[in-house]
């Protein structure tokens, strides 16, 4: 989610940030020798990082990190709209059997781990068995991974069946046990084979934020520290690290000979001028990156146009009238040779509801009817007109902007603000106002109070008054309790919770992602809402199979169907972004679906001193 500041202004935690920022050191690595000052690219995230092991993360801001740390066989093509994949650390594309069951690749030799005490002064290169382990380290009980739904989905040969032995067994993974899915043929050699078709397996690949090779010599050395110590092949190491304040990463003294290239299409007229501009560029191109946390948007607005920060993600929705009046760059930015990027997100605001909840959850009329009249109660308009200030259009399904099921056409009840169909239901199913003081009760008389989580920032203060006055018009009563987001996190994803609003972001273009979301192996992962209903785990398991085309495409359009009726979760809108940069700042484009962008950005001339 986006916050707003209370108009108090930033807080006293805020503040010490932003001061914290001045008296930063480069450290010595980050300099580039002979080539005057390092380079250095200096933002903001909104909220805190969790960690930095690929197996154990599932929150953006913590991925954005690993996409710079870690590694993967693929990527995406860093101009090409739409998206296109392309090799990272592989050599060449994947050979697949014509089942799409087998797949072999190829880790390109003479690609190195950074300088590690782990591996004992040698050099240590990346193998194929790499990829093996940390694959395997999904599996494991003990790391409890976010991502082990998605990987068991993908049907492994003899993965799910060795988890499920040890979680029996109660006996610890065994790293050495061969699996018959998941083998290195040779030194540089890796092959998957799955029980099923997976057409876009590919696509996973290319997750390096999460799919990223990790080193079995460095979890080992550090034992239940991997979220400390990232080690990886990537353009970037951690440097230094200030819990939920300061992450700054340097570029890797011994990254490997990487060029800028990419094969924007040929009427894209910006992509072809960033081509033109910085092809055969070694990578990256900056020396480092210092990422503040800084919850509030009055502090992270301010220190942008005080030069203390080089570019801006995401301006806040409570200054993006003074950013772009008019959808135009202000003249006083415009002065300053500020950059502004607009694009609709590949993400989507949604309310979810516990589905193991005793008030707002289960499968019975009354409960499926008190979830759809909550989501008509709901103004969705309002919240994207005046909290967001324009800024996201309404959503009418799961299904999320430039991912294969979206369909900007499509119009469902999911869209709908109708307070009194929402009165009616409530009415019809028993939730009527019986002692006369204006909130209704259970059907069965008891008190009804709802209960949703939130954060404290002011941004977001603003969207659960909206909701609350919404709730309030059909005679509801909603409570909050409000938790730090990680906190939050944590709560959702143990089922502790009734109701809370979030975002969420499409990792790659396929739309099996947001059907995972309803998947009941899924729940405990990506399933927040704990939703358990047969027909859309069949529809999940049928599409996984299906080559992309009009079978595939019907499913989605019957997953979207279920979605509304039974309302398990209330999808609101889907947000447009602005990023701002300072004039130094160059060869931003914001990526679509991948979170790694740093090398690709130069920062050209030394940026002039913050005003007094």
């Amino acid at each position: 989610m986006t916050f707003r500041a209370p108009a108090g202004g930033p807080s006293r935690r805020e503040l010490l940030a932003l001061a914290g920022l001045s008296g930063l050191g480069l450290p010595a690595q980050a300099a580039r020798p002979g080539s005057g000052p390092a380079k250095v690219l200096r933002y903001a995230i909104r909220i805190a990082e969790t960690g930095f092991d690929p197996a154990r993360i599932s929150d953006l801001y913590s991925r954005t990190i690993t996409a710079h740390i870690f590694e993967g066989l693929y990527t995406y093509d860093h101009l090409a709209r739409p998206a296109r994949l392309k090799p990272l650390v592989a050599e060449g594309m994947p050979e697949v059997s014509e089942d799409f069951r087998v797949w072999t690749m190829r880790v390109r030799p003479g690609i190195y781990f950074s300088a590690d005490p782990a591996f004992k002064g040698q050099r240590r290169e990346l193998v194929a068995e790499d990829f093996v382990y940390s694959w395997k380290r999904f599996a494991d009980p003990e790391v409890a991974s976010p991502s082990w739904s998605e990987v068991d989905e993908l049907g492994i040969l003899g993965l799910a069946e060795y988890r499920a032995a040890l979680l029996k067994s109660k006996s610890p993974f065994d790293y050495d046990k061969p699996i018959e899915g998941l083998r290195a043929l040779d030194r540089y050699t890796l092959q998957i084979r799955l029980k099923e078709t997976r057409p876009r397996l590919m696509e996973v690949f290319a997750q390096i934020d999460t799919y990223g090779a990790v080193a079995r010599e460095v979890i080992e050395a550090y034992p239940g520290q991997a979220m400390e110590h990232p080690v990886g092949t990537g353009p970037f190491v951690l440097g230094a690290w200030r819990r939920s304040s300061l992450i700054t990463l340097d570029r890797n003294p011994d990254y490997r000979e990487r060029y800028y290239d990419a094969q924007p299409a040929p009427d894209d007229k910006e992509g072809q001028a960033l081509l033109a501009r910085y092809k055969g560029r070694r990578l990256p191109m900056v020396d480092q990156v210092q990422v503040a946390i800084i919850e509030e948007s009055q502090p992270r607005w301010l220190s942008f146009l005080n030069r203390q920060f080089d570019f801006l993600e995401r301006t806040p929705e409570d200054f993006i009238q003074q950013a772009l009046p008019q959808g135009k760059l202000a003249p006083n930015l415009a002065r300053q040779g500020i950059q502004a990027y607009r694009a609709l997100l590949a993400d989507v605001l949604f309310t979810v509801f516990n589905m193991d909840d005793p008030v707002v959850g289960g499968y019975t009329p009354a409960r499926v009817a008190l979830r759809r009249a909550i989501a008509l109660a709901t103004d969705c308009r309002r919240e994207i007109s005046l909290a967001r200030r324009g800024q996201a259009i309404p959503a009418q399904s799961p299904y999320i902007p430039h991912t294969t099921a979206y369909d900007a056409n499509y119009k469902s009840e999911m869209g709908d603000f109708d307070p009194a169909r929402a009165k009616a239901l409530l009415d019809l199913y028993g939730y009527r106002d019986r002692d006369g003081d204006g909130w209704r009760e259970d059907p069965d008389g008891r008190q009804l109070v709802l209960e949703s989580l939130t954060t404290p920032d002011g941004f977001q203060r603003q969207i659960d008054e909206l909701w609350q006055k919404n709730l309030a018009a059909v005679g509801l009563r909603v409570q909050f309790r409000t938790g730090k987001w990680p906190e939050n996190f944590k709560a959702l994803r143990a089922g502790h919770y009734m109701i809370w609003s979030l975002a969420l972001s499409a990792a790659k273009p396929d739309a099996q992602d947001a059907l995972a979301s309803f998947h009941s192996g899924h729940i405990g992962a990506s399933n927040f809402a704990r939703f358990r209903l047969e027909a859309m785990d069949r529809l999940f398991d049928q599409a996984g199979g299906l080559p992309d085309g009009p079978q595939r495409q019907a499913l989605f359009r019957e997953s979207k169907r279920l979605a509304t009726a039974y309302m398990p979760y209330k999808y609101r809108g889907h947000r447009y972004v602005t990023d701002l940069a300072h004039p130094w700042v160059q060869g931003y484009r914001r990526p679509l679906f991948w979170q790694h962008w740093w090398e690709f950005v130069d920062i050209e001339g030394a940026p002039p001193a913050p005003p007094a």
